[in-house]
Formats: structure tokens, sequence, C-alpha cells
């Protein structure tokens, strides 16, 4: 007898060119095909809904989950999403007795409605996200039903992107982020005068600028060593990015729960630069830079300024840094070996429910 490949939906509310949907589109892209028939819904077209489509995948576009849960009848829904309750995307699911439910849980939320009971398994991005959780919540940890996944990345791509000779001594620092003040730090300003002192020819890259931040640099006479960047839509000029520069500098008062561009930077061999969260902001930033190893951690501006400088001026120490941050992106994100443990989960929550294709 042939075994039909397992239907799988991933859901998401959004298909912008943000890391909640990139990650979904990962994961359609790797499914096994053999094993695996992939498709993406959302109730609104965007630049992600063509890049899937441009793969050969499916997308359902339509603001009724239900209709297309009918047409569609997955065996699996997976619905990426923040964590909080959100009813309205989980019900349909339990009406259309979806067999299985399972979700990637973006911000480490906690939700207790009644609707979320219809969730088979929660994947939290990041070691991190799921030890706060337990915490935070009291909910024992329990792998059947919580359990971490980190985020994939297409580290293969931009391992061959990246340049081979590099010269960490140029002062040239990147940084990309969506044009939203929640994805900025002061430290990511006010490390600037310090280094420029020093280095007068420093040059920041920046993609992802906000209104404060061109204020700040045109109040401290910084036009010269800023360049500010209009936003990309594709890992070949993300990778193009990140080749004009030394390091990353990465700077989020709210902290990352995963960090996607962190780990791209670190796939293209870019040792990186980083800072605490205070409290229990995301922290997860610090789970992939290793200080030392794949980069710096910096607590205040200062430290923040004399991390860029130390960079430049060991050129051989950066690059070690990069090349250990590239090995652990490829051992821990590789797009293609998240993807197999995603499926592992598949696989375990259809047996549990006795569910063959």
């Amino acid at each position: 007898m042939v075994e039909s490949p397992v239907r799988v939906l991933h859901v998401s509310k959004s298909l912008t060119l943000g890391g909640t949907e990139k990650v979904m589109q990962l994961f359609v892209a790797n499914l096994t095909p053999s094993h695996f028939t992939a498709a993406a819904y959302c109730p609104q077209d965007g630049e992600r809904g063509r890049q899937i489509r441009a793969l050969g995948i499916e997308t359902y576009i339509n603001p009724d989950l239900l209709s297309v849960l009918d047409r569609f009848k997955p065996q699996i829904v997976h619905v990426h999403r923040a964590g909080w309750p959100e009813p309205e995307l989980l019900k349909p699911m339990k009406r259309a007795q979806t067999p299985v439910v399972v979700e990637t849980n973006v911000f480490g939320r906690h939700d207790p409605s009644p609707s979320a009971a219809i969730i088979d398994r929660t994947l939290f991005v990041s070691r991190f996200c799921l030890e706060r959780f337990t915490t935070t919540t009291g909910i024992p940890a329990d792998s059947s039903r919580y359990s971490f996944l980190y985020n994939p990345v297409d580290t293969d791509f931009f391992a061959g992107a990246a340049r081979t000779n590099k010269d960490f001594s140029i002062p040239a620092a990147g940084r990309i982020s969506r044009a939203d003040p929640g994805k900025w730090s002061r430290l990511a300003l006010e490390f600037l005068p310090l280094v420029v002192r020093d280095i007068p020819d420093f040059r920041y890259h920046v993609i992802g600028t906000i209104p404060e931040a061109q204020e700040y640099v045109a109040a401290n006479n910084l036009s010269r060593n800023v360049i500010f960047h209009d936003p990309v839509q594709t890992d070949a000029k993300i990778a193009s990015f990140l080749n004009g520069v030394s390091v990353l500098a990465h700077a989020n008062d709210t902290g990352e729960s995963f960090g996607l561009v962190i780990a791209e930077a670190m796939a293209c061999g870019l040792p990186v630069i980083t800072h605490p969260s205070e409290g229990l902001k995301d922290n997860a930033q610090l789970e992939l830079v290793d200080h030392m190893t794949t980069g710096l951690v910096a607590q205040n501006a200062e430290e923040y300024a004399n991390a860029l400088k130390y960079i430049f001026s060991h050129p051989d120490e950066a690059r070690r840094m990069g090349l250990a941050g590239q090995k652990k992106a490829a051992r821990l994100y590789r797009a293609q070996t998240v993807t197999r443990q995603l499926e592992t989960v598949y696989q375990e929550l259809l047996h549990r429910k006795g569910i063959t294709a």
C-alpha cells in the first residue's frame, strides 16, 4: 500500500517580510515532499506569499479559515503566533476537528483560554523562552506538550554567499531591523560619538531607521558616519549588505525571543555585538551570542563602543569569532536540520493520536 503524504497547513496572520513569516516560509519550503504536502494560509496576501508561491507551494488567501480547513482538510495545522489568546484563530480548527494542532509560540506568551486547549504541542523559539514560560507560569516542563525548536535559518545560502576574504579591520558595522521604535535601543545610537571620536572614518550602515535615529544623527553631526539604507526583501540582498560590514551591531531594548538577523549574520561569518535585556524581557540574543566566542556582549554605551573598536583592531579575533558563529549557526539553526526535527514532532503527535496517512 502506498501511503499518502500528510497534509500540513501553516497558518499566519500576516504574509509580510517579518521574521515570523520567514520562519513559516522556510518550514513549508523544507518539509520532505514525499512525506508531507505543505500549504500556507493567511487572511491577506503579501510579499512573503508571493515568495512562497514562487516555490510551488500553495497559499490560501481567505479571511474565512474554516472554509480553507474544509477544503484542504489538513491532518496537521501549524500556527505561527505571538502566544497570547487568539480565539478567532483557534476556534475554526476546533470546528473543523483538525486532528493535530501545533503552534510556534514566537514571544513565549501563555494562552490560558479555552480555545487553546486544542493545541497539542507548543514550540517556543528558544530555550530562553521555554524556561521563562515555566518560571513565570508555574507550569512544569513537559516535553510532550511544551518544548523549544529553534527558528530555521538558510545557513547554507548565507555561508555560500559570505565573502571569504573579508577584512575585519575595516571600521564598518551593520544594523538590520524593522523601522519600528520597539526594535531600537538608545544604546544603538549612544555608542556612535564614542566610536567616531577614536575612529573618524567609522561607518554605521542601518536598515530600518526611525525618525529618532535620524534626528540623533543630525543633532550630533554624524551624517558622514551613518548611512541609512532602504529595506531589503531577499536573502541575497541581506547577504550583500552583511558582506559590506565587519560586524553586526545589534541593540534592542525589548530583546529577542530568538534573533533571526543575529543568526543570519552568524551564518555569514560575522561576529555580533549585543547587550542583555532587563528583567523578564526577551534575552535569547545571549543564547545566540557567546561572549568572546561568537561575538561580544556589552552592558552600556562605553562597553559597546569599546567592543566595536576591539573588533576593528583585532581582525584575527573577529574572524575567529565569525567562524565560530558560522559553525554554531550551521549546527543549531540550519533550516533542513530544524525542519527534520519538526517532522519528528509531527510524526510523534500523529502516532500519539493513532493517525496514519
